[in-house]
């Protein structure tokens, strides 16, 4: 049995037709007691309702059809595509077209909703660049004024004004680097010079470069007990020291006082090794975990703690991690603590 769901314009047309002319016919028969009558004028009738019904249903109906589809693929159609219209389209059933339109509108809905998205995202950008760059580019302005209006003659205070003013030049140095480097990073410009090394040894080397940091805040750091075992990757060595380093400024500023910085290395599929950082600082609330590797974000704790970040830090390491083709994740737990790992390749033989 044909299912009335899927049915083609033709098939329509053959039914309906088969409808108007078999009483016909036999009306026709009964009345002249002759089946060469009832016969023909079944055959004439049933012919041409089946043409009428068929020619305003293709020349009206998928007229109106035709002209749907070449809006939703929104181009002059090509030779291939007018043939598609011509044959393919008048046999698909109406319920066909009208999944192809609902999936169109969908697809837009989609479409559309990234867009939304990506203009909120811009304006937020854009807000938290003006707002980086504000803060340095004020500082400077106000101690060069205050020099500029008489204390570049006191001694007392024209050396500690400029050193601000140095520091603030250093920020603003800071943040055009990082923004710099992430603009070539979502560009695909980034150059990776891969090659075997020990993870254990560059990550004491990062502990022992920020040990100072550590020390004025009393935070103990070292390698999990039972990773030191050597573990080979196949990585840039430089880059992924860029990326401990930011993870590791980031222990170092949210972690308590007195806290514990922890390293830890696995062998996962044997084809990669998951690498983590963990400490017990003040940890990233449910609702900011989602957000911490965009560009400039930063929680409202961690603007508190560190007034002086440009927020790029996370987003820098994600876009090296996935330049690498590997994943960067992040656990955490207010006021427990926080831990970001990522996946690197093994050794290359």
């Amino acid at each position: 049995m044909v299912s009335t769901k899927n049915i083609s314009p033709r098939q329509l047309s053959l039914f309906t037709a088969l409808i108007l002319s078999v009483p016909v016919g036999l009306l026709i028969f009964f009345i002249e007691k002759n089946w060469i009558w009832g016969l023909g004028s079944f055959i004439i009738i049933f012919g041409g309702c089946y043409l009428l019904i068929t020619i305003v249903l293709e020349r009206f109906i998928y007229r109106k059809i035709k002209l749907i589809y070449k809006f939703i693929y929104q181009t002059k159609a090509t030779r291939k595509e007018e043939t598609y219209y011509k044959y393919l389209l008048p046999q698909k059933s109406i319920d066909e077209v009208r999944a192809d339109v609902e999936a169109w509108a969908e697809e837009n809905k989609q479409e559309i909703e990234v867009l939304r998205q990506n203009e909120q995202f811009r304006k937020e950008f854009l807000q938290n660049l003006s707002h980086e760059f504000k803060t340095p580019v004020f500082a400077i302005q106000s101690y060069v004024d205050t020099l500029l209006h008489g204390a570049l003659e006191n001694p007392d205070v024209n050396r500690r004004f400029l050193e601000k003013t140095a520091k603030n030049v250093d920020r603003l140095t800071n943040l055009i680097n990082d923004l710099d480097e992430i603009s070539k990073l979502e560009r695909g410009e980034l150059i990776l010079y891969k090659q075997n090394f020990v993870i254990q040894d560059l990550v004491k080397e990062v502990f022992e470069s920020l040990s100072v940091k550590a020390e004025v805040r009393n935070i103990k750091y070292g390698i999990k007990k039972g990773c030191e075992s050597p573990l080979t990757v196949h990585a840039d060595r430089d880059k992924i020291q860029q990326v401990l380093l930011n993870l590791l400024e980031n222990s170092i500023k949210y972690g308590k006082p007195g806290g514990n910085i922890t390293a830890s290395m696995y062998k996962t599929d044997g084809r990669h090794i998951l690498v983590e950082l963990s400490d017990d600082g003040i940890g990233i609330s449910e609702k900011s975990l989602s957000r911490i590797f965009e560009r400039f974000y930063r929680t409202e704790e961690g603007r508190m703690i560190d007034v002086t970040g440009s927020g790029l830090g996370l987003a820098i390491c994600k876009h090296i991690i996935e330049a690498h083709g590997q994943t960067i994740h992040v656990r955490s737990t207010e006021h427990v603590g926080t831990t970001i790992g990522f996946t690197l390749d093994s050794k290359r033989d």
